[in-house]
């Protein structure tokens, strides 16, 4: 979804760690503007406005202008970042330049809204298979979500892909069968609570009864007294 924002950038001459870490400590982190059959540019940009882009109910399908000092200004998706796996902190940026007059596939978050009938009368369990759907479409057109509703969903009934509803230039590229959302019944209890205390369950066969233990040693003990009257004959 196209958004009216503005992000500063400016054009880095060197490149390389060092020029990096440079860059992240003056405020600053290292990206590259790709795409739309021009040379890709470097670019450093602050962190903070691509955090907040990507932390948008659009995510990383918003669309916003780059403006590059003393170049272009250009439609921006970011496509890629790295983040510091311990401090969390954005380090890299990848941004696509994005044509607003060609198509583009991108996923989009699908959510699921009321309650099942499977789940209010028939005790079921709602299961959310897939959480979103890829679609194709013009730049302008990409929507924040979509929103599909499982209400009359009885258990063993499924909400599949072709449930969102499309408009515009909208074409469904998921499988049309993809199962979003599906109720199913609760699984029963392997074993009965009485059972678990040791109660007989109906139709189990009857446990054979333990033999003590100085039975048995008595049993050994007889055997081995044969034994021995078996060595000395």
């Amino acid at each position: 979804m196209r958004k009216d924002i503005k992000v500063p950038a400016e054009v880095r001459t060197s490149r390389g760690k060092n020029e990096a870490r440079r860059t992240r400590q003056g405020g600053m982190i290292p990206a590259v503007v790709y795409g739309a059959f021009k040379d890709p540019v470097s670019v450093s940009v602050n962190p903070r406005d691509i955090v907040k882009i990507v932390h948008s109910k659009s995510g990383y399908n918003t669309i916003f202008n780059l403006a590059i000092d003393g170049g272009e200004t250009t439609p921006v998706m970011v496509v890629d970042s790295q983040v510091d796996p311990i401090k969390g902190n954005l380090l890299h940026a990848d941004l696509k330049r994005i044509d607003l007059s060609k198509r583009i596939k991108v996923a989009v978050p699908v959510h699921t809204t009321g309650e099942p009938a499977g789940v209010k009368v028939q005790g079921g369990l709602l299961e959310i298979v897939t959480r979103s759907v890829e679609i194709d479409c013009l730049p302008d057109e990409i929507p924040e979500e979509f929103t599909v509703n499982v209400a009359e969903l009885m258990i063993g009934q499924s909400k599949r892909a072709n449930a969102v509803e499309l408009s515009g230039s909208m074409k469904l590229v998921s499988p049309a069968d993809q199962v979003i959302a599906h109720v199913v019944a609760l699984r029963a209890e392997e074993a009965p609570a009485a059972a678990a205390e040791g109660a007989p369950v109906e139709g189990a066969a009857p446990a054979a009864a333990a033999e003590p233990e100085v039975i048995k040693k008595g049993k050994k003990e007889e055997e081995g007294a044969a034994e021995e009257k078996g060595k000395k004959k």
